[in-house]
């Protein structure tokens, strides 16, 4: 089969994908830190750096911290808030074509339907992507995604604020995450969106204190993949919403293995530290795959290792 006559089209809980691949939020900016390597509007689409109702400074330093296989992230959700993002970001991936998802996080549950009423009138918005569970952060964030409950007070809260796909992204700090997904399904989730970062630190043993100024991060990259996965083919049996599923993804072997677990699409993250073009080479990866084995359509293989 030729690679051209591959379908790669995804709905991802109402929002319409030309391919399956999704920029993570927080690690692409706004679309345009990485112009010149990666269009955004070439990939199926781009989730916003995380947004808040006001603007946040974030965590002090430092705030990186490199681990074997990962990185420790303790960002805080720095960003200009919902109204400099309305009016100055969005207008250029508007212009652009880019499919947006923005990413909100809220400190209370008022603030995430508050935000939510704003990106509805926004024209350019596909969906919202609810930070439920940010490991990083002081406030809000965390302690909402780690109870059933309240997730689902944030779903209801924020479709009640707004009538685009609500899709919220998931904790793997928690001890059940397939209820977590429930909670939101029954909330009336759109879609879910899994994993975030694993709750981790670092010692900088010459200063004798934690390598980042937060204490604790959030760990991503080729690390987490494995329980990412899990997670994902857990949750995929379990509720009949499409999931972007991510964590470690840093080729399109490992994209496929998310979508073969029950992921609809896939989201990449640290890996386009590393390889700033890696979402392209993805996308191409998996046209590759699917047209060697005469699969007419990415649908195909969307949980086909599920038993």
């Amino acid at each position: 089969m030729s690679v051209d006559s591959v379908d790669l089209q995804v709905d991802l809980g109402g929002i319409k994908l030309a391919n399956p691949v999704v920029m993570a939020s927080g690690t692409f900016g706004y679309g345009f830190d990485y112009e010149g390597l990666i269009d955004p509007e070439m990939v199926g689409a781009v989730c916003v750096k995380g947004t808040t109702l006001l603007p946040r400074a974030g965590n002090k330093p430092p705030r990186i911290a490199e681990t074997p296989c990962g990185m420790l992230n303790s960002i805080g959700l720095e960003n200009p808030g919902i109204d400099v993002f309305v009016r100055e970001r969005l207008p250029r991936l508007r212009e652009r074509g880019a499919t947006v998802i923005a990413n909100i996080a809220g400190d209370t549950i008022d603030e995430y339907a508050q935000i939510a009423a704003v990106l509805d009138a926004a024209p350019g918005v596909a969906g919202i992507e609810l930070n439920v569970s940010c490991p990083n952060v002081a406030r809000g964030g965390m302690h909402f995604g780690a109870d059933p409950a309240s997730v689902g007070k944030v779903v209801r809260a924020v479709k009640q604020a707004t009538s685009l796909p609500v899709i919220p992204k998931l904790s793997p700090n928690v001890t059940d995450i397939v209820a977590i997904a429930k909670a939101a399904e029954d909330a009336g989730a759109d879609a879910i969106s899994m994993i975030n970062t694993l709750l981790g630190m670092a010692i900088d043993i010459e200063a004798r204190r934690p390598a980042l100024g937060n204490v604790f991060g959030g760990l991503s990259g080729p690390a987490i993949k494995p329980i990412a996965l899990r997670m994902v083919y857990q949750v995929a049996q379990a509720i009949d919403l499409p999931i972007l599923g991510g964590g470690g993804i840093v080729c399109a072997r490992d994209a496929i293995e998310f979508l073969m677990a029950g992921a609809t699409a896939v989201s990449i993250g640290t890996g386009t530290f590393v390889d700033p073009a890696l979402a392209m080479d993805v996308i191409d990866g998996i046209r590759d795959y699917l047209a060697r084995r005469n699969l007419s359509s990415v649908s195909r293989i969307v949980g086909a290792a599920i038993a």
